[in-house]
This record gives C-alpha cells, sequence and structure tokens, in this order.
C-alpha cells in the first residue's frame, strides 16, 4: 500500500500547541504593546478614562473584539504563509499597490512610535528622578540598539517574560486606584465636562477603533514573523487570543483606576507615577522601573520592524541601521512633550489603520466563505 506524505495542513491539524510556547507568544504581544503609552498611563487616560464609563467600558469592550482578532489574524497567517519577508503582509491583505502604500506607511509609523517611547523615557526622568530628559532618552535609545543589534530571537527571548510581569504590576496599581477611592469613578465621570483633558478623539467609539488602528501598524510585521515560529496553527492562534485578551482586559483596569483619580491625573505627564505616589514614594520608585521596562519591551520589536524592513536579520546593514535610527529617534523624540507625542503620532496614524483593519475583516470574511484559501495549495508529489 503506497504511503503518501503528510502535507502542512495535516501537520497542523495534528500538531498539539505548547503551553509554554503559547505564554510565550502571549507575552511577546502583551510586552510589544505596553510601551510608554500603556505604562505611564497616558496612552489610557487619552483612549479610555477620558470618556467616562463609556470610555472604560464602550472602548474596552470594542477593543477586546478587535485587539484579539487582529492577534490572531496575523499570527495565523504569518504561519500559514511564512512569508519571505514579513512587510509581505500589507500586500496580503491590500493587494499591490495599495499594500505597498501601508507597507512605507506602517514603517514611518512604526519609526515615530520608537520616538515616543524616547519621549517616554525622558518623561520618567524629568518628572519622576528629576533629571534632564536627554539622559533618559539617550539611554533608552542605547539600550534598545544595543539588543536590536542581536537580533529577533533574542528579542522573543526578553519580552515574552518581561511583558507579563509588567502588566501584573499595572493591573495592581490600577487595583490600588480603585480600591483607595471607590467612589472616586462615579465622581470622576460627573467631573469629565468641567476638565481639559486630552482625548484621543471626538467619542469613546472612534477612539477605540483608532486605538486598534495604531496597534495594528505596530503588530503586522512583528506578529506576521514570530508566527513562522508557531509549529501549528492552533499554537498561533491561542497565542494570538491569549495576549489580545490579556492586554486588553489589562487597558480596562487601568482605565478605572485612573477614572477614579482623574483630577489627580489631569494634566500629568506620567499618570500612573501619580497613582502610586498617593500610597508611598517607596512604590512610586519602584513603578518608574516598571514603566522604564515597558517602554523599553516595546522600543525593541518597533526598532526591529524598521531594521528589518530594509535589511536581513543580524547582517552587518541591519546592525548599522539598527544603530543610525537609534540615534536620529532619540533626536525627535526629545524635541516635543511626551502627552503631545502621543497625541499626534497614535491617533493621526490610528485612522490610517482603520482603512487596513475594514480591508483584514474582508480577507478573512473571504476565506470563511471559501473563496480565498489560507495558503496556497501544494504543489502534487509523485504518486499523489
Amino acid at each position: 500500500m503506497a504511503q503518501t506524505t503528510p502535507t502542512r495542513a495535516h501537520l497542523d491539524t495534528v500538531e498539539r500547541a505548547s503551553p509554554l510556547r503559547v505564554l510565550t507568544y502571549a507575552g511577546a504581544i502583551v510586552a510589544f504593546l505596553i510601551g510608554s503609552g500603556f505604562a505611564t498611563g497616558q496612552e489610557i487616560l487619552q483612549y479610555y478614562a477620558s470618556y467616562g464609563y463609556w470610555g472604560v467600558f464602550g472602548t474596552g469592550a470594542l477593543v477586546l473584539v478587535l485587539m484579539t482578532y487582529v492577534a490572531v489574524e496575523f499570527f495565523v497567517v504569518g504561519q500559514a504563509q511564512r512569508f519571505e519577508k514579513p512587510s509581505m503582509v500589507f500586500r496580503y491583505y491590500c493587494g499591490k499597490h495599495l499594500g505597498t502604500f501601508f507597507d512605507f506607511f506602517s514603517v514611518l509609523f512604526v519609526f515615530l512610535s520608537f520616538t515616543v517611547m524616547v519621549a517616554g523615557a525622558g518623561a520618567v526622568f524629568e518628572e519622576h528622578y528629576g533629571l534632564s530628559k536627554h539622559v533618559g532618552g539617550i539611554g533608552l535609545a542605547a539600550a534598545v540598539g544595543i539588543t536590536v543589534w542581536f537580533g529577533l530571537r533574542s528579542l522573543v527571548d526578553v519580552i515574552g517574560k518581561i511583558g507579563p510581569l509588567i502588566v501584573l504590576i499595572a493591573v495592581g496599581l490600577g487595583v490600588l486606584g480603585i480600591v483607595r477611592n471607590p467612589g472616586g469613578i462615579r465622581e470622576g465621570s460627573a467631573l469629565l465636562p468641567d476638565l481639559e483633558l486630552t482625548q484621543a478623539a471626538s467619542n469613546w467609539f472612534m477612539s477605540g477603533l483608532s486605538y486598534v488602528g495604531f496597534c495594528m501598524l505596530w503588530l503586522a510585521a512583528f506578529l506576521t514573523a514570530l508566527g513562522r515560529t508557531a509549529r501549528s496553527r492552533r499554537e498561533a492562534a491561542s497565542g494570538g487570543a491569549l495576549g489580545g485578551v490579556v492586554f486588553s482586559l489589562a487597558c480596562v483596569v487601568v482605565g478605572l483606576g485612573l477614572l477614579a483619580n482623574i483630577e489627580r491625573v489631569n494634566g500629568t505627564e506620567i499618570p500612573m507615577l501619580v497613582l502610586a505616589g498617593d500610597v508611598s514614594p517607596a512604590l512610586a520608585a519602584g513603578i518608574s522601573v516598571m514603566i522604564l521596562a515597558g517602554i523599553y519591551t516595546t522600543a525593541i520589536p518597533l526598532l526591529w520592524t524598521v531594521s528589518s524592513r530594509f535589511f536581513a536579520d543580524r547582517t552587518p546593514r541591519f546592525k548599522g541601521l539598527t544603530l543610525a535610527l537609534a540615534a536620529v529617534g532619540t533626536v525627535i523624540g526629545l524635541v516635543l512633550p511626551f502627552s503631545q507625542m502621543v497625541n499626534i503620532v497614535y491617533v493621526v496614524n490610528g485612522y490610517v489603520g482603520i482603512l487596513m483593519l475594514v480591508l483584514m475583516l474582508a480577507t478573512t470574511g473571504l476565506r470563511l466563505t471559501g473563496r480565498r484559501p489560507l495558503r496556497a495549495p501544494e504543489p502534487a508529489g509523485p504518486g499523489r
């Protein structure tokens, strides 16, 4: 009886997902997304807490659904397609011409996001430590540049383990903010019309779409590249789903903590340090280290994504470009205040990301109806 060679699809079906690898993938997603905006609280303040109840729960529910979908989709497509270059994912969803636009636009946006990380590190050093923001910005860029020098494999090992710890600490701080002022959530919502808060959009729904939009442009190439390392579709989907859910729920908890203390955090560059400082100076000192770690874990894949778009990982040209980009990003990131950098870079690019989200949903719909396979048919071998 003739034996047939198992296809990749068959192997995907029979392989089990490694719990450790699923956790590592989820940790990498969470660590990538926490960055300076989440870890400092500035991002959550502008996208969630500034809209009150609807901002926290409405935006939270919208982000939970869409972010989980996006993470799973990028991971699964990356595992199935195994693109030669991660940036090819844009052509997969958007076609040749529009895909090329998104490819280059995302490179610019990801680089600008790296400059936001530099601004965030500078703000921590200036607002908490009383030092020049240049010390924090230059220090972060140097540390990230050296880490990216060693390539993507080391990135996953580093950020996949640090990310979950940082999220746990951030969520714990959000819970403390709620517990210490339980009536503050209701009071904060009532006070919002009288406060001059910086918001990401005109309403909570558009804020949620914009939030997912800019996160997508971050995640596209990075998760597609990670998807290639997944041993099965189930492993890829599980890692993406867990990462998306954990991050989305963390945003809701932190948003509630900030809303409960909205008067205290309004107008500050680092809202999370305000919550920590209300408990004790020692806690604030520890949280400042956590924030810097969160910025570091996000800045690494951002810088890697830009460099890898032009040169292969860990080649001499890749390393040279990485150091050059780190230097240029430092100069740009130290020009504007951190809160302005978040509002300009993230919000503008978030709206562009919404267009890609629509195209992704359309592609998924075609796949589900059988009009577009997840992967190209495999060539028939001998005896088949």
